[in-house]
């Protein structure tokens, strides 16, 4: 199906998306504990600039300022009340300084986890959390969005029940998960999984963001590459490198040079949409679009290949990657979603 995502990949055989939001906007004066989105009110000139960065390296694709933007992570600042204005004007910043570049530059409606645990293990209802991401999805989409992104989720339940709630606004939508050191969420989510969400929703895109560091997303996009369909449009945004923690604070120790070598990989493992999650930098991103624009196609990389570019794998993804887990259960799941029979909201087994 026809969208702006699927428009410029016709164009462009593989999209740069943005760096990191959180991360740059610390070192532009942002304190640990404040909340993001309300620059979009108080500091909008910091918000574009910062946009303008990543437009300027090479970026295709520019997430909003809205990741905590449903009523109830904005509760927490008491801001609850000012979902539509906060997610509205992150889009209509992104929109100013696409709409000013010379090529087609889109931009994605960032939408992010509530922070509450959804039912049947939490308290929020999933009908609750419809309405929190609908809400939050259609001001993004008043303030101008071309797509809707859905990111760093770990459960079904709720990543289903955004996915819903996006598309109600009839925009195309991205879902990428955060996958950890065992190639699960933290809800214990596989690839696989994913590539089953993605085939029953029909999502325009699907993919791993945030997680661990490079060479484990590589490895979550290969076992994601197994289980999607062949036409599926993959999506990887790997955090710069491993954190560390540094003088009282976090830092990532990836180099231009890594987030280079991890867009290759990325590439070769299936992934059309290339970006960076935490500590990436606009620096590291203009070394990301050299390396799409220099990019020679090469074979699937190995374990091996991956360790010796990126650092060692967990046994978990190991194991993924060998087949003893993620592909067999990725044909099942699909096989029972086609056949419409599959209880969406289900959890797997630990």
């Amino acid at each position: 199906m026809s969208n702006r995502l699927t428009d410029l990949l016709a164009e462009r055989t593989y999209l740069l998306a943005d760096g990191a939001i959180g991360s740059n906007l610390f070192g532009m004066g942002l304190i640990s504990g404040d909340a993001p989105e309300l620059w979009n009110v108080q500091y909008p000139e910091r918000i574009q600039q910062l946009h303008q960065q990543f437009v300027d390296a090479g970026a295709d694709i520019i997430l909003t300022n809205s990741f905590g933007g449903t009523r109830y992570r904005l509760k927490l600042h008491a801001a609850d009340s000012r979902v539509h204005e906060l997610n509205a004007t992150a889009a209509r910043l992104a929109r100013a300084v696409t709409s000013k570049a010379d090529r087609a530059v889109l931009v994605a409606g960032s939408i992010g986890p509530t922070g509450e645990i959804l039912a049947p293990i939490g308290t929020l209802s999933i009908a609750d959390a419809k309405a929190a991401f609908a809400e939050q999805a259609q001001a993004l989409a008043d303030g101008g969005a071309d797509l809707l992104w859905i990111e760093t989720m770990s459960s079904r339940e709720e990543v289903e029940a955004a996915i819903e709630a996006a598309q109600s606004t009839g925009l195309p939508v991205v879902s990428t998960l955060s996958f950890d050191t065992n190639g699960r969420t933290m809800m214990s989510l596989t690839p696989a999984d994913l590539a089953a969400v993605a085939r029953q929703h029909g999502l325009a895109g699907c993919g791993s963001n945030c997680g661990v560091g490079p060479s484990e997303l590589i490895a979550s996009i290969l076992n994601l590459a197994s289980a999607a369909d062949a036409d599926a449009i993959l999506v990887a945004k790997a955090n710069c490198g491993i954190p560390q923690y540094v003088d009282g604070a976090i830092r990532y120790n990836g180099t231009p040079e890594l987030m280079a070598t991890y867009t290759h990989l990325a590439l070769n493992a299936g992934a059309r949409v290339i970006g960076g999650c935490c500590g990436t930098s606009a620096e590291h991103l203009a070394a990301m679009r050299h390396a799409i624009d220099t990019h020679v196609p090469g074979a699937k990389p190995e374990v091996a290949d991956i360790e010796a570019a990126l650092g060692p794998l967990s046994q978990g993804s190991r194991a993924q990657l060998a087949g003893h887990l993620d592909r067999a259960a990725g044909a099942a799941a699909g096989a029972t979603l086609r056949r419409g029979t599959g209880r969406r909201g289900s959890r797997p087994e630990a």
